[in-house]
């Protein structure tokens, strides 16, 4: 099978793939693995996303006596993602601008599969290869979340979604979600608005008393959306919150929670109005549990070693954001995010260099070797 990656990015960011309508890439990624060999599956994940498709698998057998290494990338993109025209332009690939460009995450995608080509293309001796593609990544690590573990044979891998090749996130933090909603007493603004109980008044007093931004080194927390009323006449009656909290340090991460837990509920009591009360419903939810990897972790001296191998200086640092890689950490693989030289993402400027390209499917390639060793 002959692949060159700069034509094969192109092809698949050409396929409409948002966040659950993932099956059309799925569908030509599962042909071009069995093109190269892989056994594949999919599994039913998205029987509990809503998604049209699961997540990918594919085995690569090979034939040195090891466990597989695990490689993974996520298929869904963000919206706008439907309709992608991809051009080169000098040392880039960009979207026309109306939409991304969906290098995040098929730049990973395309690393892998093209990396895997060229070990197999050489007839090289290789360690089994595990490969992962999931759904639904980019709405919560859905795929990741409902993924059965027990297909998975690897031990160690790496998720290619970030973005210079060659630097490995090795940490990321935790992450509550919290959901509130709170009710206070419609009325007449004009009429009678000394019968209402105001829930934007409520909600507004309630945030300024809640910590926000960076709250130091580890620990960060926003509040993100904010929905409530119907008519600038009509004493708004219930207001819905929702904002996150993140840290690397699990106490903290609870502090700063209970925080912006204590900052609605304390405001909430103030407001009463004859027999009535204002009252509020919070629910606060873990989306993802940290990690990190040492410098010493064999995942990130095998990185190090093949990017030695092809001429790349590499990096390690701790991340502020989620990814399937804190799923995949939390269920006993030792993994790191990866580059795959994607700029700008979640953007319509975003871009990747044609170099970068390149050097990815080089890195990939090159950790399949020393692996093998």
């Amino acid at each position: 099978m002959k692949l060159n990656v700069i034509d094969y990015f192109i092809s698949l960011v050409k396929i409409d793939s948002e966040s659950k309508n993932e099956k059309a890439v799925a569908e030509q990624l599962a042909k071009d693995l069995q093109e190269l060999g892989a056994e594949i599956k999919f599994d039913n994940a998205n029987e509990k996303t809503g998604g049209n498709v699961g997540n990918l698998y594919g085995y690569f057998p090979g034939n040195i006596d090891k466990t597989p290494i695990l490689f993974c990338a996520h298929m869904d993109t963000v919206v706008p993602g439907i309709g992608v025209k991809p051009q080169i332009k000098e040392d880039r690939i960009v979207s026309d601008g109306t939409t991304v460009l969906g290098a995040d995450d098929k730049s990973g995608i395309a690393e892998i599969i093209c990396g895997i080509n060229e070990i197999l293309s050489e007839g090289k001796d290789h360690a089994p290869i595990e490969v992962l593609f999931t759904i639904s990544e980019e709405i919560g690590l859905l795929g990741a979340k409902r993924l059965d573990y027990s297909m998975i044979k690897s031990k160690i891998g790496y998720a290619l979604d970030s973005h210079a090749v060659g630097e490995l996130t090795i940490g990321a933090p935790s992450q509550n979600n919290l959901k509130i909603t709170i009710h206070g007493k419609k009325s007449h603004a004009g009429a009678a608005p000394e019968e209402g109980v105001n829930a934007i008044q409520i909600a507004a007093k309630a945030i300024a008393k809640m910590p926000m931004g960076r709250i130091d080194e580890e620990t960060t927390c926003n509040i993100g959306i904010i929905n409530g009323g119907n008519a600038t006449n009509i004493v708004p009656d219930c207001v819905k919150i929702q904002g996150e909290a993140r840290s690397h340090n699990p106490e903290k991460l609870q502090k700063v929670t209970d925080q912006m837990v204590a900052a609605i509920n304390d405001t909430v009591k103030d407001f009463k109005l004859g027999d009535f009360k204002a009252t509020a419903d919070i629910n606060v939810e873990t989306e993802y549990h940290a990690f990190l990897l040492s410098e010493d972790d064999p995942v990130v001296k095998l990185s190090n070693a093949a990017c030695q191998n092809i001429g790349i200086t590499p990096k390690t640092n701790v991340g502020g954001g989620g990814s399937d890689v804190n799923i995949f950490n939390k269920n006993g693989l030792k993994m790191a995010i990866c580059g795959s030289g994607m700029e700008n993402v979640h953007t319509v400027d975003e871009f990747i260099k044609l170099d970068s390209l390149t050097t990815g499917t080089a890195w990939v390639k090159a950790i399949i070797e020393e692996y093998s060793k």
